[in-house]
């Protein structure tokens, strides 16, 4: 039985190879292989210590195994990581803290007259729960969070180098207005009546929309 799997597993390795698979930057064909050119990248400063974390997962994505001696592109990458309080308990307290993180990165030659040749955007979204009574968990949760928050937008962030050191096609930026929309029952409507609205987050939904409901209260909605 071990002998067919085996069997069974190298022949479906052949026939993806025989249908143009291959890694994104992996190094396959000299055609394929993306590395060199991502090794040459230097990441330019970032500042804050989210940002330092930032920088040194990408150094290490674009690197690889290899040494690290960039000198013929510059990426210049603007981010933020913003946290929320979600779970809201009746005593005003939180349950979960929701971090959004976002990178605008922008790949640029390094010569006397700099060209800018790409630019992309990445998106992740992460978070804990929340326990006010261990301060040190706490803090060390949020560290932990930052460091994962970063390492997911160096992944993306390389993936899109990849591409485009591939095909030289531009990423894709979803329009804002294309965001759906909630009503803010915490603001006041316009002039002309109409209603307060905000846009979702990144996985689809306020802030506000998510609580919890007293135990009192949930066993006298189930009677």
């Amino acid at each position: 039985m071990s002998d067919r799997r085996g069997t069974f597993l190298l022949t479906a390795c052949l026939l993806l190879g025989g249908c143009g698979f291959s890694p994104l930057y992996g190094k396959l064909t000299p055609k394929s292989d993306m590395s060199e050119e991502l090794a040459q990248v230097y990441v330019d400063n970032i500042p804050g210590r989210y940002g330092q974390l930032l920088r040194l997962a990408l150094q290490k994505n674009l690197a690889g195994a290899g040494p690290e001696d960039p000198h013929k592109y510059m990426l210049k990458v603007y981010s933020s990581m913003n946290e929320e309080a979600v779970d809201i308990h009746e005593d005003n307290t939180s349950g979960r803290t929701r971090s959004t993180g976002s990178a605008h990165w922008v790949l640029i030659t390094v010569e006397q007259n700099p060209r800018m040749l790409a630019q992309g955007d990445a998106t992740t979204l992460d978070g804990f729960n929340t326990t006010f009574e261990q301060y040190f968990a706490q803090t060390l949760n949020d560290e932990t969070l930052q460091a994962r928050v970063s390492d997911t937008l160096a992944q993306s962030v390389t993936q899109q180098l990849a591409i485009w050191f591939r095909s030289h096609n531009m990423p894709e930026k979803a329009a804002p207005d294309e965001l759906p929309r909630y009503l803010n029952t915490d603001r006041m409507p316009d002039d002309n009546g109409n209603a307060a609205t905000d846009r979702t987050g990144v996985d689809g939904f306020p802030a506000s929309a998510t609580g919890r409901l007293s135990r009192s209260t949930t066993s006298t909605s189930a009677q």
